[in-house]
């Protein structure tokens, strides 16, 4: 399989989106980051903060500083740029159908509503791309969706979100090697 060249946290910008749900994707970014001491630069032609994603002098960390729902210009502007394919980019972001707590690596599938993902779709052309899906729960009602993920997690919830999240981190360096088996393995049976 082809290792992943490309990691992109989906989220919403500025302050008031900081500590929401749906900006999941933008913490496990910031964790990456911090971890391999790698800086995120707003940069206005990737439309988002990139860096390099260290020890990898050809991989990159990027968080769109678009809103959700325009994510996949950002994406599409330094994939193509870069001759990244669809197949080497992950996209972290936050899943409804999973509780808090669990993570799940996944390659292709639809955008299940998500507006980042069916952006990206878009913007790449395919589907065919690899997903990080960080677990939020879901308020048990359709309508109450958009509040649910613009609102903070409890306590408790964060904390479980946390966890999924580090367990994430932990494997990506096994999906910048391209080893995808492995990594799930190890993902999926926390």
């Amino acid at each position: 399989m082809t290792p992943i060249k490309l990691i992109v946290g989906l989220g919403n910008p500025g302050e008031q989106y900081h500590d929401t749900r749906h900006n999941a994707g933008f913490w496990l970014v910031d964790q990456l980051a911090n971890a391999c001491q790698s800086r995120l630069v707003a940069d206005s032609k990737w439309f988002g903060l990139a860096g390099k994603w260290a020890p990898h002098h050809d991989k990159w960390l990027l968080k769109p500083t678009t809103f959700m729902n325009a994510s996949g210009k950002a994406v599409a502007a330094l994939a193509h740029y870069y001759k990244i394919t669809p197949a080497e980019v992950l996209v972290v972001h936050d899943e409804l159908d999973l509780p808090p707590g669990v993570a799940k690596l996944k390659f292709g599938g639809g955008h299940g509503g998500h507006n980042g993902l069916r952006d990206i779709h878009a913007a790449l052309g395919t589907a065919d791309y690899w997903r990080l899906r960080i677990g939020i729960g879901h308020p048990g009602n359709k309508a109450a969706v958009v509040h649910f993920v613009l609102k903070a997690p409890s306590k408790d919830e964060q904390q479980a979100i946390n966890t999924s999240i580090d367990a994430a981190v932990h494997i990506l360096p096994l999906v910048s090697t391209g080893q995808f088996e492995k990594a799930m393995l190890q993902l999926h049976s926390k």
